[in-house]
C-alpha cells in the first residue's frame, strides 16, 4: 500500500458515518441522494446536511474509497440476510477475493449490530422496536422479526406502515434457513438481560407457516392488508399463508352458526372425504351443527368412501378451509377470535 492509500485510509477511518452518508450524497449527485434521503427522519437529514455544509470540498480519493466501502457493505448487508454467514462469505469472495471478503464481512457483521439498532434493544417495547426499524432495509428487519416470538412480531408489524410490514412479512415467508453465526450475532447484541423473548434453538427462520402464526393474531384490516402485499408479490405464496392461517382442525373452535354456514355451501361427498382425515373432535364437532338426517347420510358417505388417498383427504379439507376464509373475507363469519371482537 503506497503512503498516499495509507493516508486516505488512516482519513477514512477517522470519518463518522454521517460524514460517510454526506460524502456519498454528494458523490451520486442530488437526484440520487434524495432518493437516499426520502428513507431518512427530517432530524437524520438535517444532521446529514449540517456535514455538506461543513465539507468544503471532497478529494475524489476520498469519496472513491467510500463509494467502494458503501457498495461493499450493500452487497455483503444483501447476502447476509438473504442466506447467512457462509453464503455472504460466499458472495463477497467470488466478488472481491478471500482476504478482503473477510475483512468486508467482519466489517459489515459489526455495522449490523450496530446501525440495525440490535445493540439498542434492550428492554424495548413494540413501539420503540418500529420507531428504531423503520429506516432499516426490511430484509434486516425481516430477519430479527423471524426469531421473535409471534406475539411480539405482531405487535411490531402494527406499528409499522401496513405497506413496509407487508413487505417484511413477504421477506418473512420466503426466509429459509438462516446461518447459526448470524442468530448468534442478534443474541449477543440483544444482550441476556433484554426482555425481548427468542425463539431458541431454530436453524429455520421464518416460512409460511411463521408469517401465518404471526397473522393469526392480526385481526381486521391490518391482516388483510398485509396479506394483500405479499398477494402482490407472489399470490400463491398468499394462498398459502391464508391456508395455513386457518387449518381443517381449527373449525373445532368455530363459532356454531359459523360451522353452520360452513357447511351450508360443501357437498356432503366432499365433507365426507374431509373428515376421513379429521379428529374424532372435530367430526362429533361438525356433526353436532347438522340435522340427523345429514348426520346419517354424510356416515353413510365416509363408509361407503372405503380407504382414501391421503392428498384426496387434503384437496378436500383446503376445499372448505377456502370456503371458509372466502366466508370470512365476505363477512359473514369470524374464523379467529370470537364474537367479542364483533362491534354493532
Amino acid at each position: 500500500m503506497t503512503s498516499t492509500a495509507v493516508a486516505r485510509r488512516s482519513t477514512e477511518d477517522k470519518l463518522t458515518g454521517r460524514q460517510k452518508a454526506a460524502i456519498l450524497c454528494m458523490a451520486v449527485g442530488a437526484e440520487e441522494a434524495a432518493k437516499i434521503t426520502q428513507r431518512l427522519t427530517s432530524d437524520e437529514v438535517d444532521l446529514i446536511s449540517f456535514e455538506i455544509a461543513k465539507m468544503d470540498r471532497v478529494q475524489p480519493d476520498l469519496a472513491e474509497s467510500v463509494l467502494v466501502e458503501w457498495i461493499e457493505s450493500a452487497v455483503a448487508s444483501e447476502a447476509l440476510s438473504s442466506g447467512g454467514v457462509d453464503y455472504a462469505k460466499e458472495i463477497l469472495e467470488k466478488a472481491f477475493g478471500s482476504t478482503k471478503a473477510s475483512n468486508i464481512l467482519k466489517r459489515v457483521v459489526t455495522q449490523l449490530a450496530d446501525t440495525a439498532g440490535l445493540s439498542r434493544l434492550h428492554n424495548a417495547d413494540p413501539q420503540q422496536i418500529a420507531n428504531m426499524f423503520r429506516n432499516e432495509h426490511p430484509q434486516t428487519i425481516a430477519l430479527i422479526l423471524a426469531h421473535l416470538v409471534s406475539p411480539q412480531t405482531a405487535a411490531v408489524l402494527k406499528e409499522l406502515d401496513p405497506a413496509l410490514g407487508g413487505d417484511i412479512a413477504f421477506r418473512m415467508a420466503k426466509m429459509e434457513k438462516v446461518s447459526p453465526e448470524m442468530l448468534l450475532l442478534i443474541e449477543k447484541s440483544l444482550g441476556t438481560d433484554t426482555e425481548l423473548e427468542f425463539q431458541q434453538g431454530m436453524s429455520r427462520a421464518g416460512g409460511p407457516a411463521a408469517v401465518a402464526e404471526v397473522l393469526n393474531l392480526l385481526h381486521g384490516s391490518l391482516e388483510k392488508q398485509i396479506l394483500e402485499k405479499i398477494s402482490g408479490q407472489d399470490s400463491a405464496l398468499a394462498e398459502q399463508i391464508k391456508n395455513l392461517m386457518f387449518v381443517f382442525e381449527d373449525i373445532v373452535g368455530v363459532e356454531d352458526h359459523a360451522v353452520q354456514r360452513i357447511l351450508r355451501d360443501i357437498e356432503t361427498k366432499t365433507l365426507a372425504l374431509a373428515l376421513k382425515g379429521a379428529s374424532g373432535e372435530l367430526r362429533q364437532r361438525i356433526m353436532s351443527q347438522m340435522s340427523q338426517r345429514a348426520v346419517a347420510a354424510l356416515k353413510e358417505e365416509i363408509e361407503m368412501l372405503g380407504s382414501v388417498r391421503v392428498r384426496d383427504v387434503e384437496a378436500a379439507q383446503a376445499t372448505i378451509v377456502a370456503q371458509a376464509r372466502a366466508l370470512e373475507e365476505a363477512g359473514e363469519i369470524v374464523l379467529n377470535g370470537s364474537e367479542n371482537d364483533l362491534v354493532s
